[in-house]
């Protein structure tokens, strides 16, 4: 019996580590497509952070069916509003022009934020969006 066990383990091992390996690739793959033409080169984050977020966020939570990728931008630039991380929203603003959201649908999510989260991250989301999407004059 325990030498059943033990192939069932090693099963088990193989299967998630192929699994990890996909998430990875995946994360990868999506996270170079939306942050096409930020210059985050490698050493931005600690490497366990750059892990998680590659495996975990971009390569599992990102991929999931139960939301589009723009509606994920979409909560993820509204939370980044929320909390007043303009330094994040130059990333995610990108990555949401990277999606094919237009900057009309950005500059209405920031309105609406302002009456939710406040007039100061409102400003500073409205500042980092026109930093990296400057408004067509």
């Amino acid at each position: 019996m325990s030498n059943d066990n033990n192939v069932e383990d090693a099963q088990h091992a193989e299967a998630k580590q192929v699994a990890d390996e996909q998430r990875m690739a995946a994360g990868l793959e999506f996270a170079h497509s939306l942050f096409a033409g930020m210059d985050i080169g490698p050493g931005a984050n600690p490497d366990r952070l750059s892990e998680l977020s590659l495996r975990h966020l971009f390569g599992d939570l990102w991929q999931g069916e139960d939301l589009t990728k723009q509606q994920r931008s979409l909560i993820t630039c509204s939370m980044l509003v929320a909390l007043n991380r303009t330094e994040e929203l130059l990333l995610h603003f990108t990555g949401a022009k990277n999606l094919g959201i237009p900057r009309e649908t950005i500059e209405g999510l920031i309105t609406h934020s302002a009456y939710y989260a406040g007039w100061p991250c409102a400003v500073g989301a409205a500042k980092s969006l026109q930093q990296v999407w400057p408004k067509p004059e």
